[in-house]
């Protein structure tokens, strides 16, 4: 055991942590040159579209070290702030962890708010300098960053590259010299953390999980110890680029299960697998549950695909456990599920991959986020809405509580107008503003949690031209003068549509939202109005215009009145048409409304 050395890797979205994974597994040679290609753990064709890593994933290296042979699990983890989730729960499984840090761009807010997870769970940091050989790279300044931070010597700052494998050597030697060797009794009984589970539709459910006590033998009865469900370790093993069975794991030790289990729901990340006929009595505190952030409706786009619906997502949520849905259904749109996700970007992901993994076409609703209601009746009793449709009517209303977030944003002294005046714009309220160097500002504000829902880290990349980065946590919940928007098409309200909005900007954005209904939505035969409406008042309103047949053309010359018939006959038949007329949406219409300031 004293030769295993658990790590994961961490740091700010684009700071190069895929790329020296792979350098790590070609030094390693983990990998043969058949089997090399850039991200190379980045298994989702999502995650090397768009560069970024969205799953954590877990890879055995062996190296041999000063004559004898170590085994090293890496955990590469994602960099943005709506993956959080999977960090915290690769940090759960690990003893040390590589803080990666840009040469060029410097500490970043996801950088810090990663690290103080790893602190949280006393892991061991070894700080890493990448890509010190780009031209734009400030290696010397960005150290002293670094050791401000860690409180290190600059020593211990290991300089790398990514690219050209320029430090791996170094980083390797300091994993097996600083990160201490996992401590576990393989004589207890079993005692192991789920920290992962993948779906395999021929295998059923893969878990991934890390030993603390005791081993785990092929064919052994394990216990789940969170559903009190026994079975049977058909195949356990390590995780190499392919999955390698192997007879036995011990403590210390990270690998995968297979029981053939079939049903999503029965295995549950965080959990503690122990043996059946003589379990631990200790179960290992996992990590807390996730909190969504942002709450969207998703309904396949026909009714009869609900069911095939509701196990895609199960099967999603084995691969993502921070994913969190319930049923519910809605006039416009029929059955569906209300989804709880860590941000916009985690909401765009799940949406492609319900498409492309599993050939779902949906509908996503105007995402918000969870507030707290009270009535005159009784001002004690709090009502959670997660839906705008659950607000009580402004009648019975007495307050109505939003939550706010503590927004850190770090960015170069150049930026620090554009930031604020943006924030200042989205309600927040500057608490602390520090300057880490000459260059670069820390900016604290307290803001609604609604207000960054939509456009908010779009925006903040444009004003500062991408310098600025951001994080941030939630500090409870505030009384806040909030209104809802409801959108009436044809005098019928759309539930899929309302909107709880700060009483400041209500008009502004019901006005934004029905002039962008009115381009998209396809003309009828009969005038269409758009109207935004706070109760019973409405505060803006937009006609969609019918198409017109020319009913005269027929008619050469003759007598007016001829005409006229024809016309008064049509005007009727508008009229009828407009009662019975159902509009239909497009899936674009949805989305417009989150890019109002388009």
């Amino acid at each position: 055991m004293k030769n295993i050395r658990n790590f994961c890797i961490i740091a700010h979205i684009d700071h190069g942590k895929s790329t020296l994974a792979d350098r790590l597994l070609e030094y390693t040679n983990t990998i043969s040159d058949r089997e090399k290609q850039d991200q190379l753990l980045d298994s989702m064709d999502l995650e090397r579209e768009r560069g970024i890593t969205i799953k954590s994933h877990a890879i055995q290296m062996d190296y041999k070290y000063q004559g004898e042979d170590y085994v090293l699990n890496l955990i590469d983890t994602p960099g943005h702030v709506d993956f959080s989730y999977e960090v915290s729960r690769s940090i759960a499984a690990c003893e040390g962890a590589l803080l990666i840090v840009d040469a060029a761009q410097s500490i970043q807010a996801q950088t810090i708010s990663n690290l103080y997870l790893a602190l949280d769970n006393d892991l061991e940091i070894i700080p890493v300098l990448n890509k010190v050989d780009l031209p734009s790279a400030n290696p010397e300044e960005v150290t002293d960053d670094i050791v401000d931070l860690l409180g290190c010597d600059p020593e211990e700052v290991i300089h790398a590259s990514g690219k050209t494998g320029f430090g791996v050597e170094n980083i390797l030697e300091a994993i097996i010299e600083r990160i201490p060797a996992p401590e576990g009794d393989p004589k207890k009984p079993l005692q192991a953390l789920i920290f992962d589970s993948v779906y395999n539709s021929y295998r059923g459910v893969e878990t991934y999980f890390r030993v603390i006590d005791g081993e785990i033998r092929k064919g052994q009865k394990i216990k789940f110890m969170a559903t009190n469900k026994e079975y049977y370790a058909d195949e356990v093993g390590t995780l190499k680029l392919d999955q390698e069975p192997k007879k036995v794991i011990s403590a210390g030790d990270v690998g995968y299960l297979i029981t053939g289990i079939k049903t999503a729901s029965e295995v549950k990340v965080g959990d503690t697998v122990t043996d059946a006929i003589n379990p631990t009595q200790n179960r290992i505190d996992g990590f807390e549950d996730v909190k969504p952030m942002v709450f969207a409706g998703i309904y396949p786009v026909d009714t009869e695909d609900y069911e095939e619906l509701r196990s895609s997502m199960e099967k999603l949520q084995l691969n993502d456990a921070s994913l969190v849905f319930v049923p519910e259904s809605s006039a416009a749109l029929g059955f569906g599920f209300r989804c709880g996700f860590l941000g916009m970007l985690h909401l765009e992901i799940i949406q492609e991959r319900l498409e492309r993994e599993f050939d779902m076409t949906v509908i996503t609703t105007v995402p918000n986020v969870s507030y707290h209601a009270y009535t005159n009746k009784k001002p004690d009793e709090m009502i959670l809405v997660n839906n705008p449709s659950d607000l009580p009517e402004p009648s019975t209303l007495n307050r109505v509580e939003e939550p706010y977030i503590k927004a850190s944003i770090i960015t170069k002294a150049d930026f620090v107008g554009p930031v604020m005046s943006l924030c200042i714009e989205k309600r927040g309220e500057i608490t602390n503003q520090t300057y880490l160097t000459t260059e670069r500002v820390e900016l604290s504000f307290d803001m609604p949690l609604s207000e960054i829902v939509f456009d908010f880290y779009d925006r903040l990349k444009t004003v500062s031209k991408g310098y600025a980065s951001f994080d941030y946590h939630p500090i409870g919940f505030r009384s806040s003068k909030l209104v809802r928007v409801d959108i009436l098409l044809n005098a019928q309200p759309v539930d899929a549509l309302s909107s709880l909005l700060h009483e400041s900007t209500a008009y502004a954005i019901g006005k934004k939202m029905c002039e962008k209904l009115r381009q998209l939505i396809p003309r009828q035969q009969f005038d269409i109005p758009v109207q935004a409406a706070i109760g019973a008042k409405i505060i803006a309103r937009e006609t969609i215009k019918a198409l017109r047949k020319d009913v005269t053309a027929k008619c050469y010359g003759g007598d007016i009145s001829r005409k006229r018939k024809l016309l008064e006959k049509q005007k009727k038949g508008k009229k009828r048409m407009r009662q019975v007329g159902n509009v239909e949406i497009p899936q674009q219409a949805f989305m417009a409304v989150l890019k109002l300031n388009d």
